[in-house]
């Protein structure tokens, strides 16, 4: 009687003892558990709030990057119309002042920005071509014409082309372009710089970035 009373407090002791490592393995697990999922949550936030900051950076780069400049040319055009061979000929010329506004800009509206918070990249693609524009003002001098050759349309449509063709090359050997291409730059680097802080990467046109240096092959 004494044994089996015995035998049965032993099997109870061992099922209380299984119970309570039972209960100790329970705890560790989800304490286990508790712990993961805090530190993801707390990751996802952490990405969320830098996907945020990053969001608002891309909005305060200006939507459009423009430097401007003034070029003047003077301009001298004939035209001579023959008649019977060169007996007989009618000559018309002036003096043509052209002053030109000129601006040469990047419309950042066009860029395309995706922001990967899963990988930690921003993506930058669809960088846009200077834009120049040219605002010419024409005055004209000392106009000479006769009955026979007077100015027609197509003289100034001649002048004008005549006039751009030369202002392009004036601004082609100016520093306004490379200007325009320096401020674009820097937009792009105040930008590299922020995502760089963030511990992010940054990828243009699909190849990534690994210094400012490197953004400069990407300006067109």
């Amino acid at each position: 009687m004494n044994n089996s009373l015995q035998h049965s407090n032993s099997i109870f002791s061992k099922i209380s003892e299984v119970r309570k490592w039972l209960w100790a393995i329970g705890f560790i697990v989800v304490l286990y558990l508790f712990f993961q999922f805090s530190n993801k949550k707390e990751d996802t936030n952490v990405i969320e709030y830098d996907t945020a900051l990053i969001q608002q950076q891309i909005k305060n780069v200006g939507k459009l990057v423009v430097t401007e400049g003034h070029f003047s040319e003077v301009l001298t055009y004939k035209d001579q119309k023959k008649y019977l061979g060169d007996w007989l000929s009618f000559e018309k010329k002036a003096i043509v002042v052209i002053n030109a506004d000129v601006t040469v800009g990047f419309d950042l509206s066009q860029v395309k920005f995706e922001v990967d918070s899963i990988h930690k990249v921003l993506k930058i693609s669809n960088l846009p071509k200077e834009e120049i524009k040219i605002s010419p003002d024409y005055k004209y001098y000392n106009i000479d014409q006769s009955t026979f050759n007077e100015f027609e349309g197509q003289d100034y449509n001649k002048i004008n082309k005549i006039a751009r063709e030369n202002l392009n090359k004036k601004i082609n050997a100016s520093t306004l372009k490379t200007d325009a291409k320096k401020r674009l730059k820097e937009e792009l680097f105040k930008l590299y710089s922020f995502v760089e802080i963030m511990k992010w990467k940054v990828e243009i046109e699909g190849e990534t970035v690994s210094n400012q240096q490197e953004i400069q092959k990407f300006l067109h």
